[in-house]
């Protein structure tokens, strides 16, 4: 969903350390807050798409019950994940976007494979590329779980790493359905 205005919730704590991770602040600061207090929050920003993202967002224990929360108001809630704890706790309304974890990530071995089963075709994946190499691990996992009949599918290059036109052009060469995924908040100057 991206382009579209969103309320972020990032949640503190997380069980990998990507050697790319942009959120190292997010592995332990943070403010705690009930999920009435959070709901309050993010009713002052008249916007009805909330992210809940970390960290790993599905560390804490009631992140299932902030989510209803928040579909409760009539929100369309989304929540990014790495994938490494179930998916199917979530609300079945909650768009789930899942991170799988490329080689050059340091964290390939930590996605939880009976989420490929839990994907429906609102869901997303995400797969954040390095390198040429991390792309094409990121086709055969594609090809090989058949991603291209579950969910959406992104593709986002590593700011230093791979340039983005580097990456829309690997993505045309693969005649896979994949999105281009910038991360905009770097590419816009706003406060």
């Amino acid at each position: 969903m991206s382009g579209f205005p969103t309320v972020f919730i990032r949640l503190t704590g997380c069980n990998l350390r990507c050697v790319y991770c942009d959120t190292e602040y997010a592995f332990e600061e943070g403010e705690e807050m009930t999920i009435d207090q959070i709901v309050e929050k993010v009713s002052e920003y008249e916007c009805s798409l909330v992210e809940i993202t970390g960290g790993e967002p599905m560390m804490q224990e009631n992140t299932t019950f902030l989510a209803e929360a928040l579909i409760e108001q009539e929100l369309t809630v989304m929540v990014e994940t790495n994938g490494s704890y179930d998916i199917s706790l979530l609300p079945e309304s909650a768009i789930r976007i899942v991170d799988i974890k490329c080689p050059d990530s340091g964290a390939a071995d930590s996605f939880l494979a009976s989420n490929y089963e839990a994907l429906t075709e609102k869901d997303e994946i995400k797969f954040v590329v390095s390198s040429a190499d991390d792309f094409e691990w990121a086709v055969s996992q594609t090809i090989e779980h058949l991603l291209v009949y579950k969910c959406f599918l992104n593709i986002s290059p590593v700011p230093g790493k791979v340039e983005p036109s580097e990456c829309a052009q690997w993505i045309l060469d693969s005649g896979l359905s994949f999105r281009l995924n910038l991360q905009l908040h770097k590419h816009l100057d706003l406060p």
